[in-house]
Order: structure tokens, then C-alpha cells, then sequence
């Protein structure tokens, strides 16, 4: 596809910034307010941050580079970026929604791209009971939390709780203790895309957790039930030799 207005991004580094002021200088963009398509600089953290910002654009988004990991990103070049957006291949995302119930009765709502997370908030481990679909599946979960994570998001901090790898398109999400003491050989769960999941929050008093949606964060939860956001589709664009789906199926086999 070819994208006539571009819109150029960055995060607040020197890295980004110095790639920005390059790219503006080489090829005419428009605000992201009119853009076909924005060009994020910076690091994973970056490009998601851009996905949530401008959501309700609907245009896709082509990461390049200039932070750490960059697993979700292309590569930097200064040269040929019509003709590597021109190439890009799409990915459709569709995020967790995360539905939080606090102490006082109110809710958070919000959107994960990555995974949605709970955390013990004190020197207490968290209790946690797990429903799928309504249905007690764990009845206690003794841990420092635990999270809900997308195939795209497998990879991260999924995968360094010793989560499993996700593909595109398996059409299910990863369930995943972080350093589970009771039942301490519990790995997770693999389950449909479409499943719900809800944790009950026990002796919240006592153990206060806290749930966080990819960089939204709510206190003192009670319960957090966590769905796939059909409604909701996210693009990302990919240089054809670097697709989101080879670098998931690569990381399984790295040493």
C-alpha cells in the first residue's frame, strides 16, 4: 500500500530525537492527526505508547528502532522509508481488555497490548483465585502475581515469568503465576482467545494487590476480569524480512 501522508514520532531520547530531525528533514510528513500511517522512533515501549495514543486513528503503525530491544520494531534507516512502507506487511492486534474492581466500588478500565498483570503490592504474597468463564479453575493461587498475556506480548514479560510462547493467529492467550509458592508446580494455562478471566483478590486487606494494563495502573484491586478486545484491531507494519510472526517462532529456539 502505498501511504502518501506521513506521520513522524519519536520518544524522548536523544537516539529519537537525532532520527527524527533526520527523517523531517528528508521527507515531507503531516501531523499524526492527518497521517495514513505514523512512523514511530524509539523502543517497544515507545510503539506501544503510540498504539494506545492514537487508537481511535484506526492507521497503522511502522516502529523503526532506536531504543534496546525492539522486538517490535524494524530496523533504522534513514533512506528508502516510502519504499519500505510500500513493502510492509500488516499485523492486527487485538488487546486485552482489563476491568478492574477496587475497594470502593468504582472500576478501571483499560486496554493491554502486552499483557495485564497483577502484582502483590506489600512484603505479603498475593492470594489470587482464578474463574475462566465463570468457573473456579484454581481456588488459591499463593504468588507475587500473576498475568494475562497476548501472542504478541508472549515474548515479553510473559516469557521472562517462564510463560509460554505464543504464535499469531493460535488463537489463544498465555495464563502465567509469577514465582508461584502454592501450588508451587503450577505453570499456567493455555486457553481460547475468547475465554473470560477473573481474579478474586483474597484477604485483600491483608495482601493488597495491584493490576496493571500494559502502562495503566489501578491499586487496591478487589477483582480484574480479563478479556480479548474483539472490537478493537491494532496494525502493525513489518518489513517483509523481519515479520512479528518469524522473530515469535525465532525466540523459541534461541539459546
Amino acid at each position: 500500500m502505498i501511504h502518501s501522508k506521513i506521520a513522524l514520532v519519536a520518544a524522548d531520547t536523544e537516539p529519537g530525537q537525532a532520527a527524527l530531525k533526520r527523517l523531517q528533514d528528508r521527507y515531507p510528513h503531516v501531523p499524526p492527526e492527518e497521517a495514513e500511517v505514523i512512523v514511530a522512533l524509539g523502543g517497544d515501549g515507545f510503539v506501544l505508547e503510540t498504539l494506545h495514543r492514537w487508537l481511535h486513528r484506526g492507521v497503522p503503525i511502522y516502529g523503526m528502532n532506536r531504543g534496546t530491544v525492539g522486538f517490535l520494531m524494524n530496523g533504522f534507516r534513514e533512506h528508502g522509508l516510502p519504499e519500505r512502507l510500500h513493502r510492509a506487511q500488516p499485523v492486527d492486534l487485538h488487546p486485552l481488555r482489563m476491568v478492574a474492581r477496587l475497594g470502593d466500588g468504582s472500576t478501571v478500565e483499560a486496554l493491554a497490548i502486552n499483557e495485564v498483570s497483577l502484582f502483590r503490592e506489600t512484603r505479603q504474597a498475593a492470594k489470587l483465585r482464578i474463574r475462566i468463564d465463570g468457573k473456579v479453575r484454581l481456588d488459591e493461587l499463593i504468588c507475587d502475581g500473576a498475568l494475562v498475556a497476548t501472542p504478541a506480548g508472549s515474548t515479553a514479560y510473559n516469557l521472562s515469568a517462564h510463560g509460554p510462547i505464543v504464535p499469531l493467529g493460535a488463537g489463544i492467550m498465555a495464563l502465567t503465576p509469577i514465582s508461584a509458592f502454592r501450588p508451587r508446580r503450577w505453570r499456567g494455562a493455555l486457553l481460547p482467545h475468547h475465554a473470560r478471566v477473573s481474579f478474586e483478590v483474597l484477604e485483600a486487606g491483608k495482601r493488597p494487590v495491584s493490576a496493571v494494563a500494559d502502562y495503566t495502573e489501578a491499586r487496591d484491586v478487589m477483582e480484574v476480569e480479563v478479556r480479548e478486545a474483539r472490537d478493537v484491531t491494532l496494525t502493525l507494519l513489518f518489513d517483509p524480512e523481519h515479520n512479528l510472526e518469524e522473530r515469535i517462532l525465532a525466540e523459541q529456539f534461541q539459546a
